[in-house]
């Protein structure tokens, strides 16, 4: 293969990583078992659903989502949920950094009898990515985001990007 043509096709390649890879990156790792919520629909809710940070604490200390109650991932435990909600018709959307850890958070809640869960499609990244407020430890607004490695950084196109 000569070097123009493979540069073109890596250039063309690397520029169709946008939403349509979004889309097929969560088709791989999800079995789409929890309706997506998008952020715009989530962003026009008059009602608030109680959020869950289904990413690490230092993710979450960095940024997350107004109001959002950090549960994590490693460490999740049911329980402490079930304390915090008893209500299992309380509408909670789950989110983490792109929609993939907090399906299988989701997953949990629905096994326990949860009945109103929903994954934030793109996660934390695409909320930031639209625009959209988030808080840092302090809930002062910030625009550093937790960009969780740099191998994922690349779904991440607005504020300034964070790692451990």
């Amino acid at each position: 293969m000569n070097r123009t043509f493979f540069y073109i096709f890596v250039c063309f390649t690397i520029s169709g990583f946008s939403q349509n890879n979004l889309k097929s990156l969560l088709k791989k790792h999800n079995k789409e078992s929890i309706p997506y919520i998008y952020v715009k629909q989530l962003e026009k809710q008059t009602i608030r659903p109680i959020l869950l940070d289904a990413r690490e604490l230092p993710e979450y200390k960095i940024s997350h989502l107004k109001n959002a109650i950090h549960v994590g991932y490693d460490k999740f435990k049911i329980e402490s949920i079930q304390k915090k909600i008893p209500d299992t018709n309380t509408k909670i959307v789950v989110y983490c950094s792109l929609g993939i850890r907090s399906e299988t958070i989701a997953d949990s809640l629905k096994k326990v009898g949860y009945n109103n869960v929903e994954n934030l499609y793109g996660g934390i990244f695409e909320w930031k990515n639209n625009n959209l407020p988030i808080y840092n430890s302090t809930e002062k607004v910030t625009d550093s985001i937790h960009a969780f490695s740099k191998a994922w950084s690349k779904w991440v196109k607005k504020g300034v990007k964070v790692y451990d």
